[in-house]
């Protein structure tokens, strides 16, 4: 398998893609930019999730080693911010749960603006639990639920004509997709399937997935993540690809190790004094403050508060190697 760089580029191209959906003006209203921009974005970070989950359980079905490293990557930043924001804003007992628990986006349990982008956080931890309840039962076999659940939720997105949505068996086949990518990659679906991808122009492919991605295009929406998880095979398999240079700029590598905490802290303080103004002038004046503030605090979450949890999470998760607990057993 090519070499990680292809998927740090665009996992921080995923979350500047978000971030300008959410915080600039995209070119005129009439064009949409803003809705497809963020729908791009959305659909390249869960294909990037599920590549690299799957790839993830393909090399070490481990289920509990794999749930305590991923509970840690997520909850940590989720739940302080969510501790955060209720403070100050008021709640029921049962929308604070369902927000803890990540089930919010199955109901109406978002209660305010400052939370609404964490339906993608319940999708994720939603899809967690799912894959490894599917390993564990059926171990190898299990992956093979990947591509026949993501075409089934594909058909059931058009069986409701949801082009973009948030509740998660209307979302599924964007994470799937990518689970779809690393079984190709681990040789999975056989060599053709990991010629073809190598065949693939990634600025063709990008432009079928802008296409995708637009709201005006209807039911090319339904071939999003496709689209998605082939543009970025296209880049980690096709040599000649151009844009694999770009992939691989220190900036976008930058952003991607910090693009997590980047998610979760702007979607609050964009309702904020510092993202809100009396006219659009004075919003957009702000905008240098604003980004520099989620920036900031991005950084000093992930090095300086995430990583350390991440750090222990991966420590105590080695104690369930098959290795090590074998050693256990033995002594």
């Amino acid at each position: 398998m090519k070499n990680i760089s292809e998927l740090d580029g665009w996992r921080g191209i995923s979350i500047l893609l978000v971030l300008a959906a959410h915080l600039l003006p995209l070119g005129p209203k009439f064009m949409q930019l803003n809705g497809t921009a963020g729908a791009m974005g959305m659909a390249l970070f869960f294909t990037l999730s599920g590549f690299l989950i799957t790839s993830f359980l393909l090399k070490d079905q481990s289920i509990i080693k794999f749930l305590i490293r991923r509970f840690t990557r997520i909850i940590p930043l989720a739940w302080l911010y969510l501790f955060i924001m209720f403070l100050f804003v008021p709640a029921t007992p049962t929308d604070i749960m369902h927000n803890f628990l990540f089930t919010a986006n199955l109901g109406e349990y978002n209660t305010n603006h400052f939370n609404t982008h964490f339906w993608s956080l319940c999708v994720e931890m939603q899809f967690y639990i799912g894959i490894a309840l599917v390993i564990a039962l059926f171990k190898e076999k299990g992956f093979i639920f990947i591509p026949v659940f993501c075409i089934a939720i594909t058909l059931y997105r058009v069986d409701n004509q949801a082009y973009v949505n948030t509740t998660t068996l209307l979302r599924l086949d964007e994470i799937l997709a990518g689970g779809i990518l690393a079984m190709v990659s681990h040789g999975k679906l056989g060599d053709k399937a990991l010629a073809f991808l190598g065949q693939l122009n990634p600025f063709v492919m990008f432009a079928l997935f802008f296409i995708s991605s637009h709201p005006e295009s209807e039911w090319a929406n339904y071939f999003r993540p496709y689209f998605a998880a082939m543009l970025v095979g296209s880049t980690m398999y096709n040599k000649k690809a151009l844009v694999n240079g770009f992939l691989s700029w220190s900036v976008l590598k930058y952003v991607a190790a910090i693009s997590y905490a980047l998610y979760v802290i702007h979607g609050g303080l964009r309702y904020t004094w510092l993202g809100e103004g009396a006219d659009t002038l004075e919003k957009y004046l702000k905008r240098p403050l604003l980004f520099a503030v989620i920036f900031g605090l991005a950084h000093i979450s992930t090095f300086y508060y995430e990583r350390k949890v991440n750090d222990w999470g991966r420590k105590f998760s080695n104690r369930f190697d098959k290795k090590n607990l074998t050693k256990e057993i033995q002594n």
